[in-house]
């Protein structure tokens, strides 16, 4: 009979060549086994099939689909493709798809672990829990954000060092009843000329060894209301006061500093303006 035609196996005939064809066709039978077999593996190349019939049979009844299973391809053990759940790229990084799946980083050597934004995360699981069922804003919860306990960052509104000096930054601290408070004191060194800044506190004292100017700076903002107390104690031999020609005293005219070695003179002053008029009054003279 003729040379049967295929291109796939199961189009070969088992019962074929025939005990009566002629010898002459056993050479084209041939050549079209070898065609229906390259044609059935096109994609087998150069490369030997190792697969054992039982690791082949592991896909004998597989329901599922190409992508599905391919999510076991991998080219080394740890190492999945682009394609599969856990990803990872030639730069190493690391993509899980969405989905409920489990996530542990083992650091063999103390040093390796989990990386966010190039930044190894050093927290246990306790401490990352801490935020579990956390409702605020991330700007709330930065308001913990410091360097070290009891130093709040100079990024938040509310400032404190390890001196336990808080720093409001200008804001408004409302209702608030005090108990027990102090102000500050600046004790003010000698000199020709003298500043008082009051960035550093409320109540200044001094002692003159000379005739002495002073100058203030850094009062509140304007629309505020800002005062200090200054309090001069005279020299063993009298000193004089030259004070800042923006200084509205009470009755037009600057007070007489009291004479005498250790007699004190007591002065307080306000302004509403950030120091373009300040309001003086003498609060006390002779006091010593």
């Amino acid at each position: 009979m003729p040379v049967e035609t295929a291109t796939y196996i199961s189009q070969l005939s088992a019962t074929n060549p025939l005990g009566t064809d002629p010898i002459s066709q056993g050479d084209d039978q041939i050549r079209l086994v070898k065609e229906v077999l390259q044609a059935q593996f096109t994609s087998l190349g150069a490369a030997a099939v190792t697969a054992t019939a039982a690791e082949v049979n592991l896909i004998d009844g597989y329901t599922g689909t190409t992508a599905e299973l391919n999510t076991l391809d991998v080219t080394t053990q740890g190492t999945s493709e682009a394609s599969k759940v856990l990803t990872a790229d030639a730069s190493g990084d690391v993509t899980i798809a969405d989905g409920a799946y489990d996530f542990n980083v083992a650091s063999h050597d103390g040093t390796n672990g989990l990386k966010l934004a190039g930044t190894l995360v050093t927290a246990t699981a306790t401490e990352l829990n801490l935020i579990d069922g956390y409702t605020g804003t991330t700007v709330e919860l930065n308001t913990l954000d410091v360097t070290t306990q009891g130093t709040a960052e100079a990024s938040k509104v509310v400032t404190s060092d390890g001196s336990l000096v808080t720093n409001f930054a200008d804001g408004v601290v409302q209702r608030p009843e005090l108990k027990d408070y102090a102000e500050t004191k600046t004790a003010l060194s000698a000199a020709a000329t003298v500043d008082i800044d009051l960035t550093t506190g409320n109540v200044f004292t001094i002692t003159p060894d000379q005739n002495t100017t002073f100058t203030f700076s850094n009062p509140s903002a304007t629309g505020k209301s800002c005062a200090f107390t200054l309090v001069w104690t005279q020299d063993s031999s009298d000193r004089t006061i030259a004070w800042p020609g923006t200084v509205d005293w009470a009755g037009g005219s600057a007070p007489d500093v009291t004479s005498g070695s250790g007699k004190i003179d007591i002065y307080t002053f306000f302004t509403l303006d950030a120091g373009t008029i300040w309001y003086g009054f003498q609060a006390g003279a002779d006091m010593g």
